[in-house]
């Protein structure tokens, strides 16, 4: 058995990471485990000239596809849209575009303001300031005055829009609707050491040049300094619990396959919407026989993922190609509810430049846009670096049928049960869909693209992992408290996407890093009557 630490911390990725630095200022002693290893940034797809097969494979987002020693298997087949992540210190930042929108005040009062879901038990105006230092932690680029949002300050400029943000800017002015320059969490200057963004265009599979804030270069970087020990290749397995019912550490599979006890005071689950309730669910005991911290039934229930739609077209003139940050404006024209579409709550756009040669051949031959056989060169050069278009993500309500439970049969290298996913798109996110393809090929329309093509739902999508064990004032309905402290067991608590009570229509990682430390500022100002 290991030594004894204060807190222990379970995942190194967004929030985990969040939590080690900020917990580091109390001087105790704090402990992370993760199943994966440190990321080699000389190991990126980026640093060859086969970067686009590598992020198929050894760096594709999909854990079942890339099958390293650091992943389990996950159990999908039941889900129209497949999940994405990344185990190993820095966690899906290592992947993620590094878009980074906050969430807006109405998504913490769906049910008061649109008669949907439930409301959140905390607002947008109790996060603001630890949404503010999370993006000088991370380095985020921006412009302020968007009238989407209450006012914020800009820690450096924004990223260039580009030929085709110039482009697409000009056709939403003509129509009339809202756009801006995205929230990057990539650097536009030097900042804290990080060289500024080069335009390289490979954000999605591990960024080289560490321009993009992954938290294995920001966050990890001033934890460990604080002496904060992070222990990688462990994978957890189930939380042990005493007769006062409170956790004492946590089972974990070491690199050599060892089954190991750590002791701890207080643990910190840290592993996303599949990992954490895997987890839980896999420590049922006798004095928790539906799983860990799930007296309401809730842990795994709510899962909500983003259903993405995406929107494409060609332009008679070069654009950026796939060079520049992936996506470099926003617009929440179609945000927030309006009765007339049908539908409650909205979705952003998230304006995207071309592919790469590979891919854009591959997914123009799969559009029917570049032939096999004669023709095909010259359309391949009338499509590469000429494509651009947008996503729309789509607020993804919860519902309890979405969720993730233990597979019976499935199992990881270690023997510890699979995550199994069931999943369905929801009537009124299905409208927002369909809404988002006919709004955003009138954007494109307006902006001269010719062949467009659409995709909906967007089937390896599923980046984002939300809701499945949901903060909540009555231990009836939740799994944590408004501070994300578990109901059942008064040394557990819960900092990642699994807290989501609904899912917002934006990328959600500077909301769960600024949830993150929002838990951790209460941690520490309740540290005398913590368990109480």
């Amino acid at each position: 058995m290991n030594d004894p630490v204060d807190v222990l911390i379970i995942g190194a990725g967004a929030s985990g990471a969040a939590v080690a630095w900020s917990l580091a200022d109390t001087r105790m002693r704090i402990l992370c485990l993760e199943q994966g290893d440190w990321p080699q940034s000389s190991a990126y797809p980026s640093t060859g000239r086969d970067w686009e097969s590598r992020q198929s494979e050894d760096y594709a987002i999909s854990p079942n596809r890339r099958g390293a020693i650091a992943d389990y298997p996950i159990n999908d087949d039941n889900s129209p849209i497949k999940i994405a992540n990344f185990n190993g210190v820095g966690g899906g930042t290592i992947l993620y575009a590094g878009h980074f929108p906050r969430m807006h005040p109405s998504d913490f009062r769906v049910r008061s303001l649109d008669g949907v879901a439930d409301d959140w038990p905390i607002d947008y105006r109790t996060l603001e300031p630890f949404y503010a230092l999370n993006d000088r932690m991370m380095g985020v680029a921006s412009l302020p005055g968007d009238p989407a949002y209450p006012p914020k300050e800009a820690v450096m400029p924004p990223l260039p829009l580009g030929r085709t943000g110039e482009r697409l800017g000009r056709a939403m002015n003509e129509l009339g609707w809202h756009w801006w320059p995205s929230d990057s969490a990539i650097t536009s200057r030097e900042y804290e050491g990080r060289a500024p963004c080069i335009n390289l265009g490979h954000c999605g599979h591990g960024c080289a040049q560490g321009a993009k804030a992954s938290t294995d270069i920001t966050y990890w970087q001033e934890a460990i300094r604080n002496r904060v020990e992070i222990r990688t290749r462990c994978r957890v397995s189930r939380i042990e619990t005493n007769e006062d019912r409170m956790a004492t550490g946590a089972w974990y599979f070491d690199a050599n396959g060892e089954e190991v006890f750590q002791p701890a005071e207080i643990v910190v689950m840290a592993c996303n919407g599949i990992g954490t309730p895997r987890i839980l669910l896999n420590s049922a005991s006798e004095r928790f026989p539906n799983g860990l911290a799930n007296s309401s039934g809730q842990v795994g229930r709510n899962l909500m993922f983003h259903p993405y739609a995406l929107v494409r077209g060609r332009f008679d003139e070069p654009l950026d190609g796939y060079r520049g940050s992936r996506v470099f404006m926003w617009s929440m024209e179609f945000y927030e509810t309006d009765p007339a579409r049908g539908f409650a709550r909205g979705y952003c756009y998230q304006f995207t430049r071309g592919f790469g040669p590979v891919t854009a051949a591959v997914n123009g031959m799969a559009d029917g846009l570049v032939p096999w056989g004669e023709g095909h060169h010259d359309a391949f050069r009338r499509l590469f670096d000429r494509q651009a278009g947008m996503v729309s993500i789509c607020e993804d309500l919860p519902e309890e049928i979405n969720t993730v439970t233990l597979d019976p049969v499935l199992k990881d290298g270690n023997g510890i049960p699979a995550p199994k996913i069931t999943y369905r798109i929801g009537g009124n996110t299905q409208k927002m869909l369909d809404h988002s393809v006919a709004r955003g090929t009138e954007i494109l329309r307006a902006a001269g693209a010719q062949d467009i093509v659409t995709r909906s739902p967007l089937p390896y999508a599923g980046w984002h992992l939300l809701g499945t064990a949901r903060m909540g004032t009555d231990p009836r309905t939740s799994v944590v408290n408004e501070w994300g402290r578990s109901h059942d067991v008064k040394n557990l608590f819960i900092v990642d996407g699994s807290v989501f009570v609904t899912s917002g229509g934006v990328n959600p990682t500077s909301t769960i890093q600024a949830i993150a430390l929002y838990i951790c500022d209460r941690i520490k100002s309740r540290i005398h009557d913590l368990f109480d």
